[in-house]
């Protein structure tokens, strides 16, 4: 702001300077043309001793304009006038060809006066026009300069007044700016933006800030890969997900809630930041569980595979045990025919799924909720009409789809009346991939069914319920699929999904 008001203060006084200068010369032309033009002055340069006629004329005049020099001069520049009496008579100093060609001379020239600003305009006999004298009229430099030193007190106030009112402006401006940084400097500012900046995008947790209007104002890159928002989009034109925009817009403090954002299972904790009492927004922390899920749903599996091995090793042993003592008996035909009945049951359930299944990982899948079936003593079986050759799509989404379909089927018929069974259909036709699953639980209410897809929606009370069906629904709409739940003819339920084959 120094710089600025000395700045302006040095162009204003170059502009009066300039304008001092043109002022000068302004007056020196007006008042010699004026004197140039009167005939009292042509009348007086034919008298017999011009200076005696011209000379007190020239002094009033030059007293009057406040100039000074006024000299009239005769054609070889013998001078007539001058305020100082020793220099009439004597030739003048400077120009004055261009006058006695009837033009005007403006000139700054170093006289007997010193510097000055100057003019000669020509003396032309009122009746034959001719050039019968010359007239030159100045003002000293130093008498510019003493005009200009009398403003310079009016500036030098004006200037002081401007520095006082920059000062107190920008003392008021950095008083502001400290309150809003919270007494923090530039260079803390700086150091503490680096530093924040480098840790947001470093932590492996999503980060999202929402300001009290519901913008989105910051989202670290852990953040946009949980919600598959891409890197070049402005955090304020950022759509997030419906259940994360839902979250946020609850306003209630939430821990570890599970959210789903496209495939991702993601658990979110919401909280309110406030300073000094007043609210600044929102912060969203979002942490990726897909992984974590599945591995879940696999260690399920493979404990409920467990216990069913160890239940069949109980009842092998048992069995084993009656087909010794049928031997032992003499009965060897009814210890044959019990051991082979047993094999065979096994090895018909294996043949079907393996026979109507190519795909490794989805039979073992089936085979193993089928042991785990048995455990809760629930039938499993793999409709014939089940055909699924090569690997229309990924693993990953199939078993997603098939395991939680038959997860709530087992569910559903756990607490049921015998019989207990769940029927699975997997078909691939007509470029699309078909899975039903049907069981004869107590069924769904049309108001049961319709939300039956929704995230946290159950049957069954309980923390952590109500993902497995919503996980095949985003499995579906990702496919741009669709599913359905409908009643089984018998009682029960019947899940249906359908894929489209990606060509």
């Amino acid at each position: 702001m120094t710089l600025l008001v000395a700045a302006g203060g040095t162009s204003a006084a170059l502009l009066a300077r300039r304008d001092a200068r043109s002022a000068a010369i302004a007056k020196v032309v007006g008042v010699a043309e004026t004197i140039a033009h009167s005939p009292a002055v042509a009348a007086g340069l034919r008298a017999t001793n011009p200076t005696a006629v011209l000379q007190p004329f020239a002094e009033a005049t030059r007293l009057a304009t406040e100039t000074d020099f006024v000299v009239v001069m005769a054609p070889d520049r013998t001078r007539f006038t001058h305020p100082k009496w020793n220099r009439i008579g004597r030739p003048f100093d400077g120009s004055i060809d261009r006058a006695l060609r009837g033009g005007t001379v403006i000139e700054e020239y170093r006289g007997s006066l010193g510097p000055s600003i100057r003019t000669v305009v020509p003396i032309r006999d009122p009746g034959s026009g001719v050039i019968v004298g010359l007239v030159s009229v100045g003002i000293t430099t130093a008498s510019i300069n003493r005009g200009l030193l009398a403003q310079v007190p009016a500036m030098a106030i004006t200037t002081g007044l401007a520095l006082l009112l920059a000062g107190t402006g920008s003392w008021l401006l950095s008083q502001r700016l400290r309150r809003q940084t919270h007494g923090l400097g530039p260079a803390e500012m700086t150091r503490m933006y680096e530093y924040y900046d480098a840790v947001l995008h470093a932590v492996r947790e999503g980060l999202v800030v929402v300001d009290r209007q519901g913008r989105v104002t910051l989202i670290n890159d852990e953040a946009r890969r949980l919600l598959g928002v891409p890197a070049g989009v402005p955090a304020a034109d950022l759509v997030l997900p419906p259940e994360a925009a839902a979250l946020i817009a609850s306003r209630q403090p939430t821990v570890d809630e599970p959210v789903l954002a496209g495939d991702r299972m993601l658990v979110a904790s919401r909280r309110e930041t406030r300073f000094g009492g007043r609210s600044l927004g929102t912060v969203l922390t979002l942490r990726d569980h897909t992984e974590l899920r599945t591995l879940a749903g696999e260690l399920d599996s493979v404990r409920g595979l467990t216990q069913a091995l160890q239940a069949q090793a109980h009842e092998a042993a048992n069995r084993l045990h009656t087909v010794l003592t049928l031997v032992e008996l003499g009965r060897a035909e009814e210890a044959i025919h019990l051991a082979t009945a047993e094999l065979a049951l096994a090895q018909q359930l294996t043949d079907r799924v393996v026979g109507a299944v190519d795909e490794p990982a989805l039979a073992a899948l089936l085979l193993g909720k089928s042991a785990q079936a048995g455990e809760r003593g629930v039938e499993l079986c793999v409709d014939e009409d089940s055909r699924l050759t090569g690997e229309p799509l990924p693993s990953r989404d199939l078993l997603t789809v098939v395991g939680n379909l038959v997860d709530n089927a087992l569910e559903a018929v756990a607490g049921a009346a015998p019989p207990r069974r769940v029927r699975v259909l997997v078909r691939h036709q007509d470029d699309q991939v078909l899975v039903e699953v049907g069981d004869t639980g107590p069924g769904l209410s049309a108001e049961q069914a319709a939300a039956a897809f929704r995230r946290g929606w159950s049957t069954k009370p309980g923390p952590g319920r109500g993902v497995g069906l919503s996980l095949v629904r985003q499995v579906t709409e990702r496919y741009g699929g669709s599913y359905a739940v409908t009643a089984a003819p018998h009682g029960g339920a019947v899940l249906t999904v359908r894929l489209p084959v990606p060509t």
